[in-house]
């Protein structure tokens, strides 16, 4: 039976080997998150090159190579059995890929139990034009979000990409530039370290939107190591396998040069839905707002009298702030909190207003 060895001697660590081999060594349920850019399967008819036949450098590597779809199924089913053990219960996976193999690794990943949450679209700003004209230029790849079960309480922190995103939901498009200019890695004949280095802008938002602070994070093909400065800078843990010595050194040589964010700078946007409950007849007990007072709509067009049990009553109408503010506004729901108003001395406010400050004052 496998023993497996102490969760200590791979954290934070880029460790050399194959992926498959070495989360066999890692204990059940151990991380939170796997974050995987595997081999794509790119199937290469060849060298690519410009119109002037200058050579484009592409992904012509022998990791990338596959006999058949059947060997890259088998290889595809083996990594993700290995993170699936690995993932806490609660845990979730991203997976990057592009048209040649993310619609594999999709079913594979279903087959096995994984439940997909969303698939993102990453637009590059400024992809590879198709030089032979002959298909549209492949300027997206996508990635698959998923909770390890259907029923997994996976983390994701909506307000916080909300705020990100200029107080706009955040779509499933993203637009992010692929990696260039300096954070490109490059050796000392100013070629590419390694071909398909991700930018540390997407995994910062991958981290920010769906892992906490102290979490573990799981790379199994951790390349130049952009999973691995993402983590270490957002005070994540991580745990890297690279089975290219060169890549490997890579990533050390980059992890060196990193410095993690304050702990103050990491502090997001918290999701409402987390906190404390306060009832509107909490509001009238404090005495923020008093039985027989009017609360109004933000136009003024409709107005309310609060009663003694917290209550509103407009003409015959009574029920709850939000039960009174969908009937009026003809909606089959609505945020009473936000909707409904009072005039002060100081101006008028939604009496959400209140429900903060009471709220500060009983949890901090």
């Amino acid at each position: 039976m496998r023993a497996p060895i102490p969760l200590q001697a791979t954290l934070d660590k880029v460790t050399d080997g194959d992926c498959v081999a070495e989360m066999a060594k890692l204990p059940d349920g151990c991380v939170d998150l796997v974050f995987a850019d595997p081999p794509y399967n790119l199937q290469l008819g060849g060298e690519l090159t410009r119109p002037d036949n200058s050579r484009v450098d592409g992904v012509g590597e022998a990791w990338d190579k596959f006999a058949d779809f059947a060997d890259y199924d088998a290889f595809t089913h083996a990594w993700l059995s290995q993170t699936r053990r690995c993932l806490k219960d609660d845990g979730a996976l991203w997976v990057i890929g592009a048209y040649h193999n993310i619609f594999r690794v999709g079913a594979i990943l279903q087959d096995l139990g994984f439940w997909i949450l969303n698939d993102i679209v990453w637009r590059k700003t400024n992809p590879m034009p198709n030089f032979k004209g002959t298909r549209f230029q492949n300027a997206h790849e996508t990635l698959i979000w998923a909770s390890k079960s259907k029923t997994s309480r996976y983390t994701f922190h909506y307000d916080a990409l909300k705020m990100l995103n200029d107080e706009l939901q955040m779509r499933s498009d993203w637009t992010l530039p692929i990696c260039t200019g300096p954070e490109r890695l490059r050796d000392a004949n100013g070629d590419k370290v390694h071909p398909t280095q991700k930018p540390e802008a997407l995994l910062q938002r991958i981290l920010l939107a769906t892992s906490n602070p102290g979490h573990i994070i799981l790379d199994p093909f951790l390349g130049s190591g952009t999973t691995a400065v993402a983590a270490k800078r957002m005070n994540r843990r991580f745990i890297g396998f690279e089975r290219d010595p060169t890549y490997a050194a890579a990533a050390r040589a980059r992890l060196k040069e990193v410095k993690p964010m304050a702990a103050e700078d990491l502090r997001i946007t918290g999701s409402k839905k987390a906190e404390p409950r306060v009832p509107f007849g909490q509001i009238l007990e404090a005495g923020f707002v008093n039985p027989g007072d009017t609360l109004v709509s933000p136009d003024g067009r409709w107005r309310a009298r609060v009663r003694a049990d917290g209550s509103l009553a407009v003409g015959d109408m009574t029920g709850s702030i939000h039960r009174v503010g969908a009937a009026v506004l003809e909606a089959p729901a609505c945020n009473g909190w936000t909707f409904w108003h009072i005039d002060t001395d100081t101006g008028r406010k939604p009496i959400d207003h209140f429900r903060r400050e009471l709220r500060q004052a009983l949890y901090g």
